[in-house]
């Protein structure tokens, strides 16, 4: 039994010019894949065996396993990130809208608040647009950490600000990265999904 690398919900140059196929096979096929492996590596070491994804990073919470955790939460972090992004073109309609704009005053002013958030995270991390209760918030995460662990906190939408996210299309120019990625490949319709609550769920797997 075996956690999997989940595929990409896009193809590899699907959001080009913003993120490249490049940048999509290290940080993907590599480092994405890399996670998974190791996590797969303490399976059976550490009672994983018929574990979800989700169970395995509460329990290495828990227990203050750091390498269990950090790899395990990075395999939930990049899978919840794909589902983030899509092709250029869209934009929050209804019920996201209206929040958005009744917590931040209009689209435009969330993203940058975001982008602002992403850019000021020191060293590797995650922005985060999230429910905490039922209010819209912005906040950021370091490492691996990750609102799979915080009771009452619902993830929206995501930014990797780890410096393999973009130094292939953007050298160390983290706010331009910040910028064209929240600017112009994010899966709204995805976003929108998880006002359910139910985010968590959509980035879990159960060994295969």
């Amino acid at each position: 039994m075996a956690f999997q690398l989940p595929p990409l919900p896009f193809e590899p140059n699907a959001l080009d010019p913003y993120m490249s196929a490049e940048t999509f096979e290290y940080h993907h096929g590599k480092h994405h894949k890399a996670y998974v492996d190791k996590t797969n590596g303490w399976i059976d070491e550490k009672g994983l065996a018929g574990m979800s994804l989700v169970e395995v990073i509460k329990k290495s919470k828990a227990d203050g396993d750091k390498g269990l955790f950090n790899n395990s939460a990075q395999i939930w972090n990049h899978t919840f990130f794909w589902n983030c992004l899509a092709p250029a073109g869209q934009s929050p309609t209804g019920e996201l809208a209206e929040r958005i704009n009744a917590t931040f005053g209009d689209h435009k002013t969330m993203l940058d608040k975001l982008a602002a958030e992403a850019v000021g995270h020191f060293a590797s991390g995650w922005a985060w647009l999230v429910l905490d209760g039922d209010q819209l918030k912005i906040t950021s995460y370091h490492d691996a950490d990750t609102p799979v662990v915080y009771d009452g906190v619902k993830p929206l939408l995501t930014l990797d600000v780890w410096e393999h996210a973009y130094y292939i299309d953007y050298r160390n120019a983290r706010p331009k990265f910040a910028e064209s990625v929240l600017g112009n490949v994010i899966n709204w319709e995805f976003v929108a999904q998880n006002l359910d609550g139910q985010g968590v769920s959509r980035a879990d797997q159960t060994q295969g």
